[in-house]
């Protein structure tokens, strides 16, 4: 996130630093980077680095039902599968936590926060806004998808296929007239949203239908990483490495695929003739139907409510109009015939998103500057 927490001081996380992981730290600098968790770099008094990430669990909670006991448990699971992939699977190019004295990979600082500590990893992104400087890099990651989804390691848990938000994206489609705010932007997100109210409604209906057909074939599961485009991977002096966890989950191989082929389809031929798994065009659909509604809902929540003129605020507004363009992003679903909003025309639109279109900035674990963007396991 670019704002830091007003309620959480340098101090708490020094404190945890030092009697969690014998880690004393002698500075500690709040890095405005990534969007969806805080980051800091704290420098050891031998000069030694870690890069700290505090996790607000209020922000990842999904539903009204949600608590922060829960987003907890999710995200201490998908942590410790990247644990599990490195020091169990051997994969080598995972970034993985570093545990604490006693052996925790995540600490709850609070009731609201939570502290993940990551070795520092020198290097920088693989490419800017997510897509790759290079095809060698892409297909390098391919072959790494290949190891991850291969692996058999820890106990991740398995994606349940529900979006963020989407009970209150429903709740606020069904008023989307009303009031929003008090904030600077809730009259112009009202506004966008009216104007296309109808097509967000067509997505969410196409999106259940989906998953109630993807979800039902469960032997296609493999641990996944969930967003690894190319600001989620390193370029370092050995190579390759993938960072940002928090999102691992066991899913079908297109959750992470589909990142990869709105940029080059080929990656699904060469992932089928590496693996001799069919790929399921109606779950790369569904992947990046989730990847819209989620964001369409995350903002919309916020600009529903009371907000404030930030960095992070404006942010949220110019991924907003990017993904809130259901008729450009999605022109096979919404000027399908009502009765053919289920999986048959669902399928046949699995290419009508723009792959320049596909998803916002996201961030790595690295203390370089990353591009913005969610995480919600």
């Amino acid at each position: 996130m670019f704002t830091r927490p007003e309620d959480l001081p340098d101090s708490m996380i020094a404190d945890a630093l030092e009697r969690l992981w014998g880690f004393r730290a002698a500075s500690l600098a709040y890095q405005a980077v990534g969007f969806g968790s805080h980051h800091w770099m704290a420098i050891g008094t031998a000069g030694d680095r870690l890069f700290v990430t505090v996790n607000d669990l209020v922000a990842k909670l999904r539903t009204a039902r949600d608590t922060a006991d829960a987003a907890f448990g999710r995200l201490a699971a998908a942590i410790a599968t990247a644990s599990a992939l490195r020091a169990d699977a051997g994969l080598s190019f995972v970034v993985a936590p570093l545990r604490a004295v006693g052996g925790q990979i995540v600490a709850r600082l609070c009731d609201r926060y939570c502290l993940v500590v990551h070795p520092y990893v020198a290097g920088e992104p693989a490419g800017e806004d997510g897509e790759f400087a290079s095809d060698e890099d892409r297909l390098a990651v391919l072959d790494m998808l290949v190891k991850i989804h291969g692996a058999r390691a820890g106990d991740p848990r398995v994606d349940d296929f529900d979006v963020p938000h989407l009970d209150a994206l429903q709740t606020i489609i069904e008023g989307a007239g009303t009031d929003w705010g008090p904030g600077p932007y809730a009259v112009a997100a009202r506004e966008l949203l009216d104007v296309h109210v109808r097509d967000v409604s067509t997505l969410v209906q196409a999106y259940r239908g989906l998953a109630s057909r993807v979800a039902a074939r469960q032997e296609r599961m493999v641990i996944t990483h969930g967003e690894p485009h190319a600001s989620n991977v390193m370029t370092t002096s050995r190579g390759l490495v993938l960072v940002d966890w928090d999102t691992a989950l066991l899913a079908p191989p297109e959750r992470d695929l589909w990142h990869l082929a709105d940029d080059d389809p080929s990656v699904l031929q060469r992932y089928t003739a590496a693996t001799g798994t069919a790929i399921d065009s109606q779950a790369l659909t569904l992947y990046r139907l989730w990847w819209d509604l989620a964001e369409i809902g995350e903002y919309l929540g916020l600009f529903r409510s009371a907000h404030a003129d930030t960095a992070d605020t404006r942010e949220s507004w110019k991924n907003l109009q990017q993904f809130l363009r259901p008729a450009e992003r999605w022109p096979g679903l919404i000027l399908a015939e009502p009765r053919q909003t289920g999986a048959r025309s669902v399928e046949s639109s699995s290419q009508s998103m723009a792959p320049s279109a596909a998803r916002p900035p996201q961030g790595g674990v690295t203390g370089h500057d990353r591009r913005v963007g969610r995480a919600d396991p």
